[in-house]
């Protein structure tokens, strides 16, 4: 599968900064934080399409209040989207400046008007929040554009994800990212159960990720060990910024120590190689192999005292040491001599 030109089977691993509300109400602050996330390594940036009047109702019921110890605590829902949201006439201008820099840009679109309003821009994929999972039309409608679809699993049960997955094959496509996501914010480590990223690409017949919430870069470095093939993780140019989701998004320095983290955790994870590599050859000089420990006449039996398996490598393997005990010496050997 590929998100716009970056193979997942051989590119390694796609990592998204997701923008969401952290451009402090102004274009600049985004353009900059597209060529920040650019410049430190990000493959992607991410935004979040949608209004207040799009995700919610202007209430002031008690249920749209917003409780359950979140940092968002007695604000109203609404409120909060309408602080948060990213205006729609600037998402043209984003994407044209991404595309400009070389960087991957698509969203996260939040009903269908915003799938509607963003297929102009071609995106290269589209992303199902982890609150969203449950919009089955919603799904259903994003994953007929055709796009790889990724989609975060936080509050969704099993059942649920399988049903987001044949949604999408059902509409034809099957270019299908599963996200493992603790929908919490912070996230606390002991709630990632990070186990799950290679259970979910085997449960479902998808390649898995993880979209993190935990604060630092543990959880996402560890998730690459176990296979996660996207990452996504919120991200800040500098707090200071503030807004909704500055508190557990990472700023420019925390991004890119984590980025260089991963990029180095690839290389340890590497392939299965049984191969003979050159650096593995050069290595075997270290190796043992049969040498002759003190001078041999013709005649003379060989004994575990004049024939030794020691190192450097360059004379019999020593799988051959029983075999050679026990006979008859063909002619002499000097201490030292390979056998």
């Amino acid at each position: 599968m590929k998100i716009g030109n970056f193979n997942l089977k051989t590119d390694g691993t796609f990592i998204i900064a997701e923008l969401s509300a952290n451009h402090g109400g102004k274009i600049e602050i985004a353009k900059e934080s597209i060529r920040v996330a650019k410049e430190i390594g990000a493959n992607a940036i991410k935004l979040q399409t949608y209004t207040a009047d799009t995700l919610t109702l202007d209430s002031d019921n008690e249920d749209f209040i917003i409780k359950g110890g979140t940092l968002w605590d007695d604000k109203k829902l609404y409120d909060l989207y309408k602080e948060a949201y990213l205006p729609w006439e600037w998402h043209k201008e984003l994407f044209r400046y991404a595309r400009e820099i070389g960087i991957d840009i698509f969203s996260s679109p939040f009903d269908k008007s915003a799938v509607d309003f963003l297929e102009q821009f071609n995106p290269s994929a589209y992303k199902i929040a982890s609150f969203e999972i449950t919009d089955y039309e919603l799904i259903r409608y994003t994953a007929s554009k055709g796009k790889p679809i990724i989609i975060s699993t936080g509050i969704a049960t099993i059942d649920e994800i399988q049903d987001a997955v044949d949604i999408c094959r059902d509409a034809g496509n099957n270019d299908i990212i599963l996200l493992k996501c603790t929908s919490a914010y912070p996230a606390a480590l002991e709630d990632a159960n990070l186990k799950m990223i290679p259970s979910l690409g085997e449960t479902f017949g998808v390649i898995s990720g993880f979209s993190d919430h935990t604060l630092g870069s543990t959880a996402p470095i560890t998730a690459i060990a176990l296979g996660a093939k996207v990452i996504e993780k919120h991200f800040i140019i500098d707090k200071s910024i503030g807004g909704a989701d500055a508190e557990f998004s990472m700023d420019k320095k925390e991004f890119a120590d984590m980025v260089k983290a991963i990029r180095d955790v690839e290389k340890l994870l590497g392939k299965v190689d049984y191969s003979m590599s050159e650096q593995k050859k050069k290595s075997r000089q270290f190796a043992r192999s049969l040498y002759v420990a003190k001078d041999i006449k013709k005649g003379e039996v060989l004994t575990e005292e004049n024939i030794r398996s020691v190192r450097p490598s360059f004379g019999m393997h020593p799988k051959y040491l029983n075999d050679v005990l026990g006979k008859i010496a063909d002619k002499d050997y000097e201490f030292g001599s390979r056998f």
